[in-house]
């Protein structure tokens, strides 16, 4: 087979590479060639087939973190492989404007002013948001093009921007119409520092030491007590009844009863509810429908008053009688002393419970009776799970489908309000005079009555905008070319942590308003930890800032560590040594590229000719083949760590190791002209194949040497993908394996008597079984090949029966032998003293390791990995100790 090779002198060549590999100065300057070349643009209409993703919109606030610097690196190795399999790639950039936290950001620098948002007003402080968006909400981005992220950059969106605002009426109008959206008085989780609504998702639960109190309840009567307990007794002026489980026999003859509420002196009902645990303390429950998620519904299903004893801020209201005005956990105290006072405190224990923070400042939650709106969300999940479940969407790994039946079977209405001003504001107005509320997508003048109108204060969930991302940000509600041809989007990738959050509202929206999912499939990477598998945090001190990283080791050395670590299911354990590690694979690429191109120079233009080549040139070419192979068909499986370990192990153990070495008596024209003409050709058609396959994942450095061999003035990226069975004719060369375990042999005994690396040793004898006769006439053939990589000088061929040669170390195995005579290399008699030595040495261990492993208390009591890792041990001493016998033997 001839395979063509075109342009072999690099128009960069050897000159154009610095000796050593500094990624600064290529970084930068390929990423600015690139937008100026516009290979990342998508085209609205096109006759290639469509993959498309849409970023998962970090936050305007926001700073690369791990998290997104594993995200982007996993879906841009996607897109650069799909353009170069000849995709219509569309990865679709932007920001999300992140309600809280940027309204957060901007409130503290006004407090630095000494001013608060009230001093402003509602449409002067979103005009100052604004100016900090502009001015410091693209520095993300900034950092992701650092990173080598390949997305569309023109058609950058941003959640707040015209389009994806008049997205959010058009779905909150349509929600509205079809009751899908209602507004209604509710018990929500409530931030009192943030002062706003939060959704079950952004609550953070916390295993938090508290108090557990008994508190006596007097049956009005005068006939004695009920004990309650509780750890939060501040809400016990809100309490409108105490339950107990209808089948506790203990306290079931008290339903009917009245009680006395301590402090307050209000006599409230005893009542039968499934929520009582009659194994839980005395089995009696107060129940706060105004203070607790489960007493609100309680407090539905009897039709119970709701008291509310708190104001927004968390103190006291005026149902906190004399508290009023105090803080919560105040009040808490107050309230525990006066009852200790009163004789109404029986106990107060540690107790260890899961308490709801704020994700955003931290402050405790306080569940908070208040007028929200809602989306119903039963109606919408219904339709979403199944579409799922029929294959419509596929989660990678599949465990995490589980979770999201689990999540979607479960789910509760969704509070979409927020009480902030930064956001997109609801669409709703309420007259002044009749009270009808008006929803709709255009400002109203005035109400049907003739009424004036005001509009609501609240802004909508951040989530609500980003739920309609994957379409919103090609332009519906219009009809648009990008629609058609990128919706559904191909994949989308994004953490765990946000399935609830993000995945599974943007597959309502999606399901509910194109009649179609956001995405076919959902890659869910894992957590990055760090080296000992903690989590990341600013307390702990093990925080790996990518910026930092990029700056010392360049973007490619951490965009391949973490695909190198992506294994899926598994969370990645990261540390900087490890990337160091992957960094000097970085190295070893770049001089193996000198290496080539130095051999390159002058060669002229040749195909590669079979006729001319040696065993390991068909064999670099049949492992190319079965790589590329592998390659293509990892990345359409999402099999990001396989893909670059695979590479990693090619490039350095087989291309570098093995066929650079074994090359370069050709190279040097040692083996004459054509020999010399064949192996440049397979040199400069290996490293066009190797670069390409390399370029998704370290994209920067591979567009260096690309050009710097000169394979065109065609950017990598634009160049067509490996083709898989291009050089599978050259399969068959089993002799190399052979080869290789032969050479590792001879070095292997060459280090068992510690010789030199470089020493020149006369010759080892091997002795082949019948039926390898292939493998007799792969040594005759390549027997300069096997000196070259062992200093051996000759290898000899036994026959069947022939002797092996006087003071030998050999090899056995079960097709050959081989024996290495080193009677005229060493002292034989004190070598023999060395190994009885190191074989005393030996078996004491052993004796130690089979008294350990023969020990009924050893066995029983040490965990399972100890027991079977002496073991292993054990097995590997035995092994160890059969070769130095056998050395012995063949010494004497």
């Amino acid at each position: 087979m001839k395979e063509a090779v075109a342009g072999i002198i690099g128009h960069n060549g050897l000159d154009g590479l610095s000796k050593s590999y500094d990624p600064a100065p290529i970084e930068d300057k390929w990423y600015a060639r690139w937008i100026k070349d516009g290979i990342f643009k998508a085209e609205a209409k096109s006759g290639k087939p469509p993959f498309s993703i849409v970023i998962p919109p970090p936050n305007v606030t926001g700073s690369l973190h791990l998290g997104h610097a594993l995200d982007n690196t996993l879906q841009d190795i996607l897109c650069r492989a799909k353009r170069m399999q000849g995709f219509n790639v569309l990865w679709m950039p932007g920001t999300d404007h992140a309600g809280i936290a940027t309204q957060n950001v901007v409130e503290r620098a006004l407090r630095e002013e000494g001013l608060a948002r009230e001093d402003l007003g509602r449409e002067a402080f979103v005009k100052r948001v604004w100016e900090w968006k502009n001015e410091y909400g693209s520095r993300i981005i900034g950092q992701l093009k650092k990173l080598g992220a390949s997305c569309d950059w023109d058609r950058e969106r941003f959640t707040m921007d015209e389009g994806l605002s008049r997205a959010v009426r058009k779905v909150f109008v349509e929600l509205y119409k079809k009751d899908l959206i209602y507004r209604g008085k509710y018990l929500i989780n409530w931030c009192p520092r943030c002062l706003t609504a939060l959704s079950d998702l952004e609550v953070e639960h916390k295993e938090t030491e508290g108090r557990l109190y008994s508190v006596k309840y007097l049956f009005a009567d005068g006939s004695g007590a009920l004990t309650v307990m509780t750890t939060r007794p501040e809400t016990i002026m809100g309490d409108v009844a105490i339950a107990v489980h209808p089948r506790d026999e203990r306290n079931r003859h008290l339903i009917g009863r009245g009680v006395v509420v301590p402090i307050c002196g209000r006599v409230i009902p005893v009542i039968e509810d499934n929520l009582a645990d009659p194994e839980f303390g005395t089995g009696a429950l107060k129940i706060t429908p105004a203070h607790d998620p489960n007493d609100f519904l309680v407090g539905l299903r009897h039709g119970l008053e709701q008291i509310q004893v708190m104001d927004d801020r968390g103190r006291m209201n005026e149902n906190g009688g004399k508290y009023a005005g105090m803080d919560r956990f105040e009040a808490r105290k107050a309230i525990t002393a006066d009852l200790a006072e009163a004789g109404l405190l029986t106990g107060e224990d540690p107790h260890v419970h899961s308490v709801g923070h704020c994700y955003r400042c931290d402050a405790v939650i306080e569940p908070y009776l208040s007028e929200q709106w809602f989306v119903r969300t039963r109606p919408l999940a219904d339709a979403d799970v199944e579409a799922v479940r029929r294959g419509d969407i596929r989660f990678v790994p599949e465990q995490w489908a589980g979770t999201y039946y689990q999540w979607m079977e479960n789910i509760r209405d969704w509070c979409v309000s927020r009480q902030l001003w930064w956001g997109h504001r609801i669409p709703a107005w309420y007259c002044l005079d009749c009270g009808e509320v008006t929803v709709s997508m255009e400002e109203p003048d005035k109400c049907s009555c003739g009424g004036h109108l005001r509009q609501d204060e609240d802004v909508l969930d951040t989530w609500f905008s980003s739920a309609l991302w994957p379409f919103s940000t090609m332009g519906w509600p219009d009809e648009t070319d990008e629609l058609e041809t990128f919706y559904p989007t191909s994949v989308l990738v994004t953490g765990f942590d946000i399935i609830f959050f993000w995945v599974a509202r943007m597959i309502m929206m999606g399901e509910e308003f194109m009649e179609a999912p956001p995405f076919r499939d959902v890659y869910i990477h894992a957590l990055v930890r760090d080296e000992k598998g903690q989590k990341m945090s600013k307390s702990r001190g093990n925080v790996i800032d990518p910026l930092v990283i990029i700056d010392k080791f360049g973007a490619d050395a951490l965009r391949f560590t973490l695909a190198a670590l992506t294994v899926q299911g598994r969370d990645i354990f990261l540390s900087e040594s490890r990337i160091e590690t992957y960094r000097f694979f970085l190295n070893k690429l770049w001089n193996a590229s000198r290496f080539a191109l130095m051999n390159l120079e002058n060669a002229r233009d040749t195909d590669i000719d079979g006729r001319y080549l040696r065993l390991h040139d068909r064999w670099i070419l049949a492992r190319l083949s079965d790589v590329t192979k592998q390659m293509t068909e990892f990345m359409d499986g999402y099999y990001f760590g396989e893909s670059a370990r695979l590479m990693y192990d090619f490039v350095w153990g087989e291309l570098c190791d093995w066929y650079l070495e074994l090359s370069k008596p050709a190279l040097r024209g040692d083996e004459g002209e054509m020999r010399k003409s064949a192996s440049q050709a397979v040199l400069y058609a290996v490293f066009r194949d190797v670069l390409k396959l390399l370029h998704p994942i370290i994209p920067f450095v591979t567009e260096e040497l690309w050009s710097a061999f000169g394979y065109g003035e065609t950017l990598i990226g634009r160049t067509e993908w490996p083709k898989a069975g291009v050089f599978d004719t050259y399969a068959g060369s089993a002799g190399m394996d052979f080869m290789q375990t032969l050479v590792r042999a001879m070095r292997n005994l060459r280090a068992e008597v510690k010789l030199p690396p470089q020493q020149q040793v006369p010759r080892m004898c091997l002795r082949l079984k019948d039926s390898l006769g292939h493998a007799a006439a792969c040594v005759r053939e390549n027997s300069d090949l096997i000196g070259l990589l062992t200093k051996v000088g000759k290898t000899e061929l036994l026959e069947s029966g022939e002797m092996a040669p006087r003071q030998s170390l050999s090899s056995v195995t079960g097709e050959w032998e081989l024996f290495f005579p080193v009677g005229d290399l060493l002292d034989v008699e004190k070598e023999i003293t060395r190994l009885r030595g190191e074989l005393n040495k030996l078996e004491k261990d052993m004796g130690r390791t089979r008294s350990k492993l023969s020990n009924p208390n050893f066995i029983g009591k040490a965990p399972a990995e100890v027991v079977a890792k002496e073991q292993e041990a054990l097995k590997a001493a035995e092994r160890q100790k059969k070769r130095i016998e056998e050395n012995i033997a063949g010494l004497e």
